[in-house]
């Protein structure tokens, strides 16, 4: 990934902090983007101590204005856009539909779904015009089946796949591919607090995650569009332990 530039959003932790991680040992420069800014600077400061390129920025997914300016600091730093992650994303409780305040499911809704939408429209623009790139948007295993208590966050994921499959459709003719990944239980701060601190041994890895991401950016990955990858781990529904 030498000389390429990627945009992480969520990338201050978890899954898109290790995908941060992975991309810059490859050589790409990062754009980490986030809502707190001492976590931003933080991630950023990390690839940068271990030599790698990285600009911070922080900004809500979910707001039009923060997407811009963070697309226009990117290409202002390092002028062009390759890959980018749709990673961030807000997460509910168990909780029933019912009892979901309007407020909750707009915020999930609005960063998990419609933050992806505006920033893959910020950036495929200037995709379209070199005739290339990369869009990556992490789903989940919750996308591909509804689930008690989960109305926001698994409306949310499932939207993400069918977003995928469209904008892959009108990437194909400009050389964008998009595809999606579904995590299984991930082992990362929002999981774990939307868990009620419970830990799960059999949680998925984010580097695990990370590096089904570096492979998607990858040339490698050049016949692969339109796609949702399933990334369950011990999680996977097919997984029974032998009585």
């Amino acid at each position: 990934m030498d000389g390429q530039v990627a945009i992480i959003t969520g990338g201050s932790k978890g899954i898109g902090r290790a995908i941060a991680a992975a991309y810059s040992k490859e050589g790409c420069a990062i754009v980490i983007a986030a809502r707190t800014k001492a976590d931003v600077e933080a991630a950023a400061a990390q690839i940068r101590d271990a030599g790698g390129q990285a600009l911070g920025v922080v900004a809500d997914v979910s707001a039009e204005l923060d997407v811009d300016r963070m697309v226009g600091a990117t290409l202002d730093e390092f002028g062009r856009v390759d890959v980018l992650v749709n990673n961030a994303a807000a997460i509910h409780g168990p909780i029933s539909a019912v009892d979901l305040e309007i407020g909750k499911w707009r915020e999930v809704i609005d960063v998990n779904l419609t933050g992806a939408f505006l920033c893959a429209r910020a950036v495929l623009p200037h995709m379209y015009a070199r005739g290339s790139g990369k869009v990556i948007n992490i789903s989940s295993i919750g996308g591909r089946k509804g689930g008690w208590g989960r109305a926001a966050y698994r409306a949310s994921k499932a939207g993400l796949i069918s977003l995928t499959e469209t904008l892959a459709a009108e990437g194909a003719e400009h050389g964008v591919d998009v595809n999606c990944i579904c995590p299984g239980g991930t082992d990362t701060e929002m999981v774990r607090i939307a868990s009620g601190g419970r830990v799960n041994p059999n949680w998925v890895k984010p580097e695990e995650i990370a590096s089904v991401a570096l492979f998607l950016a990858s040339a490698g990955a050049s016949a692969i569009t339109g796609e949702a990858i399933d990334v369950f781990g011990k999680t996977n529904p097919l997984f029974r332990p032998r009585n």
